[in-house]
C-alpha cells in the first residue's frame, strides 16, 4: 500500500481515507466538485431528506439519520443501571437480523467482548445457542415490532427453554431485555414477557441502526465501553458539513465516480490492523443502493491475498483501525482506497458515504425494497414441494436450472460459464453458521475458478442482497443456493412449525424470488453436510482442472 499511501489523503476526527481523490480524478467529471456546488455536504450533515425526491422528504426515517451517536448518549445512565441490574447474566444473546446487528457483532468482535448473535432459523445453531449457559444468558429481542418470523420464534423458544429449565414466569422474564420504539407491538410483547424494556429511536432507517439501542445495549450488557464509540463518533461528526478535510465525503464521491464509471463492485477487506466484522456491515448498507437497475454490489474478501480483490470492474477499498498513516499495514497490490480510524468514525462515516453514493446514482437511501421475502409471520411457513432432483451424487442432491446439465460438474460449469465478463455469483448457505463454518470456504474457491466477483453469506444474515441490491439492482447475478437436511429439528413453541421448516421455507422463498426475475439459480442440497461440503469442494476444484 506504499503507492497509495503518497496518494492524496484526507483526514477528519480521528479518520482518514487514502486514495479516493484519484478515483474521483480519473472520472470524466469530478464528482465531488459537483455534490460541493450543489451543497450536498452540507444539507446531508444536516439531515435533509429533500435530497432524494418528495417520497424522502416525508420519510420520519430522513431528520437526524447521521446524529443518532448524539441521540443515543441521553441512555448511558440507562444503559449501566441495567447492565449492574443483570450483572449475574454474563451470557448476552442478541437475536434478530439486520445492520443493528451486524453492527453489535462487529463491535464485540473488535473490542473482544463476549457476545453471541442468534441470526438464523437453522435448527443446529438455535439448538446449540439454547443450551449455552441457559441459567446465566439474557436475550435481547431488538426489533421494531414482533411481526417478523425469527424474532417470534427466537422468544418463543427462550422462553419455553426457561419454563423448562424450572424457572417461574417472572424469573423467565428477567432473562429478557426488550429494545423497541415507543408504541411498537413489541413493546406489548415485553410487558407480557415482564421484560425491562428500554426504547430505541424511532426515527432511523433499518440501515442506519448501528449507534442507536438496537444494537448498543446487546454490547453494553456483554461489556462493550458504549461511550467510547459515541465519543468517536462525536469526533468526527463535525468534518461531516465541511466542503473540504471531509474524509467520508472523499469515500463517498469514490464509490460513486467507480460505480459511474464501470466499477459498481466494491471488494471489503480488513487491512488487519484490528477493526473485526466491519466489512459485513458495511456490505448490507452498501447493499441498499440497489434501485431501478443500478446500485453497487458489496464483495467481502477474507484477506489481501484472496481471489476477488482486484478486476476490471472492482474497486478496491481496505479498513482498519485507528493507526498512523506510515503504520497502515499493506492491503494488497489491488487496493485503491484506505479508510483508517476507529470504530465509532467508521460507522458514520460509511452511512454518510453510502448516502453520498446514493445521491449521485440518483436512489433513495430510504425507499422500501421492492421485495421482503418471507419476512412476516404466515400462518404456517410451507416450503413448496420440491422437484425431483435433477441429479443425486454421493451426498448432494442436484436442483440443475432448465438448459443446464443434470450432473454436479456439468451444472457448476454451466452456471459458472454464464457469468460472462459482467456478472457476478451469489453464494447463499441455508446451514450452520458453527458448525458448517467450512462452507465459507466457496467464496475464494470460486471466486479463483471464475475471475468474477463471488459474494457468500449465511441464509437469513444474507436475505438483505437478495432483497435489497438483488431484487432492484442490475440484473447481472448467478446464484448458487446450498441447503442441507436438518438431523434434529426444533419446534417453534405455539406455532404449527419448526426452526427446520422455517429454513427451508425462507430458501424455498429466496429461489422463488430469483425465479420471478429469471436469475440463473443452481440448488444443492446436502444430505450429510459434511460429507456434501467435502464433495462440492472437490467439484469446484476440479473446474480449474
Amino acid at each position: 500500500m506504499g503507492d497509495l499511501l503518497d496518494a492524496p489523503g484526507e483526514a477528519g476526527g480521528g479518520l482518514a481515507v487514502y486514495g479516493a481523490r484519484i478515483v474521483d480524478a480519473n472520472a470524466p467529471a469530478s464528482v465531488r466538485q459537483a455534490l460541493v456546488d450543489a451543497d450536498v455536504p452540507g444539507r446531508l450533515a444536516a439531515g435533509d431528506p429533500t435530497l432524494w425526491g418528495p417520497p424522502a422528504a416525508g420519510a420520519a426515517a430522513g431528520p437526524g439519520r447521521l446524529d443518532t451517536h448524539h441521540r443515543v448518549r441521553e441512555l448511558l445512565p440507562q444503559f449501566a443501571e441495567l447492565t449492574t441490574e443483570l450483572a449475574d447474566l454474563d451470557h448476552v444473546v442478541l437475536t434478530g437480523t439486520g445492520d443493528a446487528t451486524l453492527a453489535a457483532e462487529a463491535v464485540a468482535r473488535t473490542t473482544g467482548r463476549p457476545l453471541t448473535v442468534l441470526d438464523t432459523a437453522d435448527p443446529g445453531q438455535v439448538r446449540a445457542t439454547l443450551a449455552d449457559r441457559l441459567a446465566r444468558t439474557v436475550v435481547v429481542l431488538a426489533g421494531r415490532s414482533d411481526d417478523t418470523v425469527q424474532l417470534d420464534s427466537y422468544r418463543r423458544a427462550y422462553r419455553q427453554a426457561f419454563l423448562d429449565a424450572g424457572m417461574t414466569e417472572a424469573e423467565a422474564g428477567r432473562h429478557f431485555v426488550v429494545v423497541t420504539a415507543p408504541g411498537s407491538p413489541l413493546e406489548a410483547v415485553a410487558a407480557e414477557l415482564g421484560a425491562i424494556t428500554v426504547p430505541a429511536d424511532p426515527g432511523v432507517a433499518d440501515h442506519s441502526r448501528a449507534l442507536t439501542a438496537y444494537g448498543l445495549v446487546a454490547c453494553a450488557l456483554a461489556g462493550v465501553a458504549v461511550a467510547d464509540l459515541l465519543d468517536q463518533a462525536e469526533e468526527f461528526a463535525p468534518s461531516l458539513g465541511r466542503p473540504e478535510d471531509n474524509p467520508a465525503l472523499a469515500l463517498g464521491t469514490a464509490l460513486a465516480a467507480a460505480a459511474t464509471t464501470g466499477r459498481d463492485k466494491v471488494a471489503l477487506v480488513a487491512d488487519g490492523s484490528g477493526l473485526e466484522g466491519l466489512g459485513e456491515w458495511v456490505a448490507q448498507l452498501l447493499a441498499d443502493t440497489g434501485r431501478d437497475g443500478l446500485g453497487i454490489l458489496p464483495v467481502v474478501v477474507e484477506s489481501p491475498e484472496a481471489p476477488g480483490v482486484s478486476g476490471a470492474d472492482v474497486l478496491t477499498v481496505s479498513y482498519g483501525g485507528a493507526l498512523t498513516a506510515g503504520d497502515v499495514p499493506a492491503a494488497g497490490p489491488a487496493a485503491d482506497i484506505a479508510v483508517n480510524g476507529p470504530l465509532g468514525a467508521q460507522f458514520l462515516a460509511w452511512q454518510y458515504a453510502a448516502a453520498v453514493a446514493a445521491t449521485v446514482l440518483g436512489v433513495g437511501p430510504f425507499d422500501a425494497p421492492a421485495v421482503r421475502t418471507g419476512e412476516r409471520i404466515p400462518t404456517v411457513p410451507v416450503e413448496p414441494p420440491r422437484q425431483a432432483p435433477s441429479a443425486v451424487q454421493g451426498a448432494i442432491e442436484v436442483y440443475a436450472p432448465p438448459g443446464a446439465p443434470a450432473d454436479l460438474a456439468g451444472a457448476l460449469r454451466h452456471l459458472l460459464h454464464g457469468l460472462g465478463e459482467e456478472g457476478h455469483l451469489a453464494v447463499v448457505a441455508y446451514l450452520d453458521r458453527h458448525a458448517d463454518v467450512a462452507a465459507a470456504r466457496l467464496r475464494p474457491l470460486l471466486a479463483d475458478a471464475t475471475g468474477r466477483p463471488v459474494t457468500f453469506g449465511w441464509g437469513s444474515r444474507h436475505r438483505h442482497l437478495i432483497e435489497r441490491y438483488h431484487a432492484d439492482g442490475p440484473q447481472v447475478g448467478s446464484f448458487l443456493q446450498v441447503t442441507g437436511t436438518v438431523n434434529v429439528d426444533l419446534p417453534v413453541p405455539g406455532r404449527p412449525y419448526s426452526f427446520g421448516e422455517l429454513q427451508a421455507a425462507q430458501a424455498a422463498g429466496d429461489r422463488q424470488a430469483l425465479a420471478g426475475r429469471e436469475r440463473p439459480l443452481l440448488h444443492l442440497h446436502l444430505t450429510d453436510r459434511t460429507r456434501g461440503l467435502a464433495q462440492l469442494f472437490d467439484a469446484v476444484g476440479s473446474l480449474r482442472a
